[in-house]
């Protein structure tokens, strides 16, 4: 019995801290912050460029499942990914998180949000 424990241990551990520990640690945040609660989701929040309220909406009924959504796309489009990406974390995060940890994705925000620059000036400058 303590046997399969162990065992059920190390699996939760290289499928889920671990991986999460490098999406952290690509994103040039500690890895370690996985392992403290809240704290983890302000440095989430951190990754993804949100504001810090948005904490306050993560302990609000329905609400924060909203907001985990939009948190989750963002981290998506931060490693270059798109809506599929998204839609795994969110389903199946026992697979699309190690992919996003261990693969080859790397931290993108700073390009992510040039883009977004240009886009904006380019609606602006179209709508003169």
């Amino acid at each position: 019995m303590g046997f399969v424990f162990v065992l059920l241990l190390l699996v939760i551990v290289f499928l889920v801290i671990v991986p999460q520990w490098k999406i952290y640690a690509k994103a040039g945040q500690p890895g370690w912050a996985i392992l403290v609660p809240i704290y983890n989701i302000i440095v989430l929040l951190e990754i993804v460029r949100k504001p810090l309220w948005w904490i306050i909406m993560f302990f609000i009924p329905l609400v924060n499942v909203v907001f985990m959504i939009m948190t989750y796309n963002e981290l998506s489009k931060a490693f270059g990914k798109g809506t599929g990406t998204t839609l795994g974390l969110l389903f199946l995060p026992i697979i699309f998180v190690p992919i996003l940890g261990y693969g080859s994705a790397e931290y993108q925000w700073p390009v992510v949000a040039e883009i977004e620059i240009i886009e904006r000036k380019d609606l602006e400058s179209k709508a003169e």
